[in-house]
């Protein structure tokens, strides 16, 4: 029986009536981009005046979008998702540090996140941000192949002793850690840890994941060439797949500093390069664990049809797919109830701190075409075979 993403009944089965009813508000509000943005920047001008709406975000956005302010909040969503086999990347989505003392006082709080994880069946991932663990300035110029001070040498190799123990822990609690994507223009040390980490754990069994960003035109080419650089140095590839987070930012720079863009001229560039990369690794999975991070419907198809025609099994150990909580759930639920290794990006933290990933998926759920009409479809449609 071909897989299908429209069956609601399996979908939302872990919402209950006035969760998926308030999943109906949140989409409805996010359809209108005035209302969506009205929101957004009174929710910020709030915050930032101190005022008392932290109950009213975490009730409404907060709650739809993350998995709470603590990690044992965040224990709780996860085991309700483990009941429907779904697994989590339990996500501090804490951001915008800059200094030391914040950096060095992150780690402890991911070594806890993996040593937890550890414990449960079903937190296979712990996701990190390098930014979250080194000046936004110094990875630039790192980039950029300036000489670094002194100082600034010291610095990196602070930020690469973080790293390695956050890796280390993942490797010693048997979890898996996902690198993610940053700026096109802070990317290359990015990669390059990803790399080292990746030569150091990934003998043998797939501890890291660097992510792939199949909106910049040179990353297929890019990953390929990962591959290849892992083959000859004895290592698993950790790809972690997605399309990109940073478009408009990426494009506006571009144009402001007059050098080519590094955006695919077109989503169907994107939509192309995206199913190649994710092809190109199920050719591979003897040296590569692939890691699909999408909420496109047709790359999820057509990524099932090909483990289906190579007679692969869909919990196969180096095939994973994610989505984010609150978001595709008739894509994740639909895929864990087939077999496949499924998870959702759980980001937790205290309400304030996470302001900035909320505002990122209440503007990407009013810009991305279709995204939100899908999603109160599905809702509207389960609503009515509830009789709500």
């Amino acid at each position: 029986m071909p897989l299908s993403f429209d069956n609601t009944e399996i979908a939302f089965r872990y919402r209950s009536d006035k969760e998926l009813k308030r999943a109906h508000f949140l989409f409805s509000s996010m359809s209108s981009p005035f209302l969506s943005k009205t929101g957004m920047r009174l929710t910020q001008l709030a915050m930032s005046w101190n005022l008392p709406i932290k109950s009213m975000i975490k009730k409404t956005i907060f709650q739809q979008f993350c998995g709470g302010e603590t990690i044992e909040e965040a224990a709780q969503t996860s085991a309700i998702l483990g009941r429907y086999n779904v697994g989590v990347a339990l996500d501090y989505s804490v951001e915008g540090k800059e200094e030391e003392a914040e950096f060095d006082h992150a780690v402890p709080e991911f070594v806890k996140a993996i040593e937890y994880a550890a414990t449960q069946k079903n937190i296979p991932f712990i996701p990190i941000k390098i930014t979250g663990f080194a000046r936004f300035g110094l990875l630039e110029k790192i980039h950029e192949g300036a000489a670094l001070s002194a100082a600034e040498q010291e610095e990196w190799k602070r930020v690469q002793d973080r790293i390695d123990r956050i890796c280390a822990t993942a490797a010693r609690c048997r979890n898996m850690i996902l690198i993610d994507a940053e700026e096109s223009w802070i990317q290359q040390p990015v990669d390059d840890l990803a790399d080292a980490m990746m030569e150091k754990y990934n003998k043998g069994s797939i501890v890291i994941f660097n992510t792939f960003q199949m909106y910049r035109h040179d990353r297929l080419i890019f990953l390929e060439a990962s591959h290849r650089k892992a083959m000859a140095r004895g290592y698993i590839l950790g790809a972690k797949l997605v399309r990109g987070a940073y478009m408009e930012k990426e494009r506006a720079r571009a144009e402001e500093k007059g050098y080519p863009s590094p955006i695919q001229p077109d989503k169907a560039s994107t939509d192309r390069d995206y199913d190649l990369g994710v092809a190109y690794c199920l050719d591979h999975l003897d040296s590569i664990a692939l890691f699909i991070g999408t909420h496109n419907e047709q790359s999820c198809y057509k990524a099932t049809e090909i483990i289906r025609q190579k007679g692969l099994q869909p919990g196969n150990n180096h095939i994973y797919l994610s989505q984010l909580y609150g978001m595709s759930d008739n894509i994740t639920f639909n895929l864990a109830d087939a077999g496949y290794n499924v998870s959702k990006y759980l980001p937790y933290g205290p309400v304030k701190d996470v302001i900035p990933y909320l505002m990122r998926r209440a503007q990407e759920n009013t810009s991305v075409a279709g995204q939100t009409g899908r999603e109160l479809g599905l809702i509207k449609k389960e609503m009515s075979r509830r009789g709500l």
